[in-house]
């Protein structure tokens, strides 16, 4: 399997001049999502999706060793599109900006997939987010209840042509470790806080 980390955004919603996975809680950012890959001992190559919108975070990570994948920086989504299709195995993606994820809650997300699925989103309830004083963008409604997508999912891109619409499979997990995702200064300071 594949692990695949989007770090390649503007970081606007944040308001702040640096790039925002290089803002540090004990240490980078981007650092903690990468070791929690490397720790959970389920990846045969991790690899890092970046683009001109964060030179600085492309840098830091081809520092560390780990495998760069250049997109055209034209959003999450687009970013996500651009790479999905360079390969031939399943593909845990998660967002660059998740300062609390550990390789024990990779296992455990991956115990709960499964992969029979073409494309799983992991979810957490809107009611969890708000107890937690988290906040989200937009939100979902997946079996009668308030989510919000927490920026991992685990795709096989072997079944997916040229970005054809498939069936998204959702898997609600309420776990603080996936639901910190850093988008504002608020998100930082709540974060640095634990």
């Amino acid at each position: 399997m594949i692990g695949l980390v989007m770090c390649g955004g503007k970081g606007t919603r944040m308001d702040f001049p640096g790039e925002k996975l290089l803002l540090k809680y004990k240490k980078p950012m981007i650092e903690h999502v990468i070791n929690a890959f490397e720790n959970s001992g389920m990846f045969s190559k991790i690899v890092c999706v970046t683009s001109n919108n964060a030179p600085k975070t492309r840098e830091f990570v081809s520092g560390l060793g780990i495998d760069i994948l250049e997109t055209k920086g034209n959003g999450y989504v687009d970013d996500l599109e651009e790479s999905l299709h360079k390969f031939e195995e399943l593909v845990f993606v998660s967002s660059g900006d998740m300062p609390l994820l550990d390789s024990e809650i990779i296992k455990k997300i991956m115990g709960l997939v499964n992969n029979t699925d073409v494309w799983t989103s992991i979810l957490v309830r809107k009611s969890f987010l708000q107890s937690l004083g988290l906040e989200a963008e937009f939100f979902v409604n997946y079996n009668n209840e308030e989510c919000a997508y927490t920026g991992i999912s685990i795709v096989d891109p072997t079944r997916i042509k040229n970005m054809q619409p498939v069936k998204e499979s959702c898997i609600i997990f309420d776990d603080k470790r996936i639901a910190a995702n850093l988008n504002t200064k608020r998100d930082y300071d709540l974060i640095c806080a634990t």
